[in-house]
């Protein structure tokens, strides 16, 4: 695996760093705009909170996406990165004032609302700004996808959304607000997906809806059925590209949809996770009674998802060609927790070695945190390595 990174240009890095290969983020966004645009009503928007690296939000605009925020900040964000506001949406179930004023003051496409009392607040200060804001409902289809517990958002359970059964009562209170223009629904059943059984579900699930809406005389034009569509961190190459291709067709063939419906994604994990790698140094490789650690100077400060929910990530080290090994791959962070991974099969290590901790684009950078006082990793592209 040598090849696949510039180890030449690491050497000079402080570790530990996030590397983002942007000629395979190129080659995934080529991919969702080619399988995209098989369906003329189809409209993607990035995730923003998978990744807000400046570097990738730029790259991401430049294809020609639109953005999905959950917050007054992504939408900063996004916008200094030059996403137009009439391609930005804005979910979250914990919307504050702020964040709302902000949304309308730069006139963005549509806020995805998720309970009747956030309907009223936006109703207020739309109203108080002499504005009508777009809005579409999110509603909880009641889906269980299959994917960890933590990462599922479409169970009557979890606090997304709207209940199919307060749908009506909901649009009905809409239709009396005035600085609110109901435009559509919107649905999310959760992250990591592989099943595309599960996206069928979700789409049976939208045309019961559909049909109930027409049936009360209900017209609405955009369909958002969130993301969710994930990566394959066992064979990061091998697997590089997610495929496109059946998740749209999914959607194509299960959605029963008019001839004025447009379809929006919310796509993040898929485009840019495989992309980004956590290089890590070895700083010990230690003994123990029955099993020998490989202790890193990289921590989950700055990669929490192995222990947020024992995510999977494959572990490489990327400067040595000797036999595998057994490691315990562990951070120097005072938690038990710290661990990227248990009996991990890596090259022998040794003290300096470089250690890829690869898939870890989405939600890694992201969410690094100062916790122990600790720096907060860089990120680097392969053109600031050039």
């Amino acid at each position: 695996m040598k090849g696949t990174f510039p180890l030449d240009k690491f050497g000079s890095l402080e570790t530990p760093f996030y590397f983002y290969d942007t000629e395979l983020l190129r080659r995934t966004l080529s991919a969702v705009k080619a399988e995209s645009a098989r369906h003329s009503n189809f409209i993607v928007h990035y995730a923003v909170k998978a990744n807000a690296n400046t570097k990738l939000l730029n790259i991401i605009r430049e294809a020609g996406f639109g953005a999905d925020c959950v917050s007054g900040g992504e939408i900063e964000a996004a916008i200094k990165a030059g996403f137009p506001p009439q391609s930005i949406v804005f979910a979250g179930v914990g919307k504050n004032d702020r964040e709302i004023e902000l949304a309308l003051d730069k006139n963005i496409f549509c806020f995805n609302v998720e309970s009747v009392p956030e309907l009223h607040v936006i109703n207020e200060l739309a109203g108080s700004k002499g504005k009508t804001a777009n809005i579409a409902l999110r509603i909880n289809p009641n889906i269980g996808a299959h994917t960890h517990a933590n990462i599922t958002t479409g169970l009557a359970e979890n606090k997304f959304g709207i209940a199919m059964s307060d749908m009506m009562p909901t649009i009905e209170c809409a239709k009396h607000l005035k600085n609110v223009r109901l435009v559509g629904l919107h649905f999310h059943i959760g992250s990591q997906i592989l099943d595309m059984g599960d996206f069928t579900a979700l789409c049976n699930r939208i045309n019961q809806l559909l049909t109930q809406l027409e049936q009360s005389r209900i017209a609405i034009e955009h369909i958002n059925v969130g993301g969710g569509l994930g990566i394959d961190y066992q064979h990061p190459n091998r697997v590089a590209v997610p495929d496109f291709k059946a998740y749209f067709d999914t959607f194509a063939k299960h959605l029963n949809l008019r001839e004025s419906h447009k379809v929006h994604f919310e796509l993040g994990r898929s485009i840019v996770g495989q992309c980004g790698t956590l290089v890590t140094k070895v700083l010990y490789v230690k003994q123990g009674t029955a099993k020998q650690f490989a202790i890193v100077d990289a921590g989950m400060t700055d990669l929490i998802r192995p222990a947020l929910y024992h995510a999977y990530h494959k572990i490489e080290n990327i400067s040595s060609d000797g036999p595998a090994e057994p490691y315990d791959v562990v951070g120097p962070i005072c938690e038990s927790s710290d661990v990227f991974a248990k009996q991990a099969e890596i090259n022998k290590c040794h003290r300096g070695d470089l250690i890829a901790i690869r898939s870890a684009g989405a939600y890694g950078e992201i969410m690094a945190s100062q916790y122990n006082c600790r720096r907060l990793p860089q990120g680097y592209t392969t053109e600031d390595l050039v």
